[in-house]
């Protein structure tokens, strides 16, 4: 393996393409660490901490990871890459129920440059609005005790909602456009890799916390070397169940007859369809949390409902009960948006595909729709199992949830995805100039030799 990281430096386009990628990185750090004028950063850092350790706090603690604690700093780029994202789902979805996006999907480099635009236009709707709700929110101290000393008295008003709303959504848009740098010029979808380095920036807190934790460091140690020793078996089972998720698919055999087309013959191919196991990727985890998040924040407020309130608390019973059905039914829903098997059978038949065993048309999308729709359970409880891991740890072991968010859930689903989607792309520059891989034995799905 560091022979391939040496031999990829030896390449003059992949190293450009290395270096590029990592000075565009570094850009991006910084646009999380420059602050927005008007705010109290000492203020804001104590209440976003008490809010991610609090029953409605999982969401708020998961846009600050996402952003690389640009929140917490209330910084240029505070808003983080999330606005794109949300648009690009967004989009997506629509896509799937209207008809001339689908038809624009279908169009080929053509259909795809108009479907970018229309994600960069809701992008900076988003950013307006969430940049607006973030200055309000600001101003009002986040609705807790001690949040009014975030804006000073003499600095709220409509200047300084204004003044938030230009950077953040300045922030944002730049950072699209250096994720989509990355991707054009760089190495790796850039996109996944700024989200990657926002929280892998996290890592050194954890770190900090897991040494004090387990040494003599800032006081008398908590814990004893047996369970430093179970975290670590548990980070490398954790680690590689998630590679395993991440990889998983179900290969269909498809046949293709021969076909003549004047004095040329097309066909007569075995191949196979891949179907991933876990098909929706990170998205059921994001969306289960977004939609426990509003009835906890609304049960908190009202007096009488508080007590229910603390029964969602992250890590408790209700709450993991509640996440896990959640995660099982978006997963199905994902699939169910983006996954059509009409339309992959009639391309099948119109191209001369077939699946062995299976009649082309109607019952070829009965059969991939059957398949598909037991992989995603698979996939489901497997996902659930992996996102809720880290709050038992925290929870139900007293682990502090900055070391046990890297013993699964979202952050160690999108760092190994990532990872392996970045190594792909690098290995295929070294096979294709006649270099081994980053495993001469094994292959990384998407490889061929």
């Amino acid at each position: 393996m560091f022979a391939a990281f040496v031999n990829a430096f030896k390449i003059p386009e992949l190293r450009r393409r290395i270096l590029f990628t990592l000075g565009l990185i570094f850009i991006c750090r910084l646009i999380s660490l420059v602050p927005s004028p008007g705010v109290n950063m000492a203020a804001l850092e104590q209440v976003i901490d008490r809010l991610a350790k609090s029953a409605g706090g999982g969401v708020m603690g998961m846009i600050d990871m996402f952003s690389g604690g640009a929140l917490k700093r209330c910084a240029v780029g505070a808003l983080g890459i999330m606005p794109y994202i949300s648009a690009s789902i967004i989009i997506q979805l629509m896509t799937a129920v209207i008809p001339q996006l689908e038809r624009l999907a279908r169009e080929g480099d053509t259909g795809r440059v108009k479907i970018t635009q229309y994600t960069r236009y809701l992008t900076l709707i988003i950013c307006l609005v969430q940049g607006f709700a973030l200055a309000v929110t600001l101003e009002r101290g986040f609705g807790v005790q001690g949040g009014g000393d975030i804006v000073p008295h003499d600095v709220r008003g409509w200047g300084f909602r204004f003044v938030t709303m230009l950077t953040t959504t300045t922030g944002t848009m730049l950072l699209m456009w250096l994720g989509e740098q990355i991707t054009e010029r760089g190495i790796g979808n850039g996109i996944s890799i700024i989200i990657t380095v926002n929280i892998v920036s996290r890592l050194p807190a954890a770190i900090g916390q897991g040494i004090q934790r387990f040494s003599n460091i800032g006081g008398p140690p908590t814990a004893g070397p047996f369970e430093l020793l179970g975290l670590f078996i548990m980070l490398f089972l954790v680690t590689a169940g998630t590679v395993a998720l991440t990889q998983a698919l179900r290969k269909i055999p498809i046949h293709t007859t021969r076909r003549q087309v004047g004095n040329k013959v097309y066909g007569g191919q075995n191949t196979y369809m891949p179907l991933r196991i876990n098909y929706s990727g990170v998205m059921p985890i994001i969306f289960g949390s977004a939609i426990l998040m509003f009835p906890i924040i609304v049960l908190n407020r009202i007096p009488a409902t508080r007590h229910i309130g603390a029964m969602l608390g992250r890590g408790e019973p209700l709450y993991l009960v509640l996440f896990s059905v959640l995660i099982i039914f978006f997963s199905y829903f994902w699939v169910a948006t983006q996954f059509n098997p009409i339309q992959i059978a009639d391309d099948l038949k119109r191209n001369g595909g077939y699946v062995p065993g299976i009649r082309p048309g109607r019952p070829t999308a009965e059969f991939l729709d059957n398949t598909m729709t037991r992989l995603t359970l698979v996939g489901s409880l497997f996902l659930t199992l992996i996102a809720v891991l880290p709050m038992l740890l925290s929870h139900n072991l007293n682990i502090p949830f900055a070391i046990a968010r890297f013993m699964g859930g979202t952050s160690l689903l999108i760092i190994v995805g990532v990872t392996l989607d970045t190594m792909r792309q690098i290995e295929s520059h070294l096979v294709m100039r006649h270099y081994d891989g980053f495993l001469k034995k094994g292959r990384i799905h998407g490889r061929r030799g």
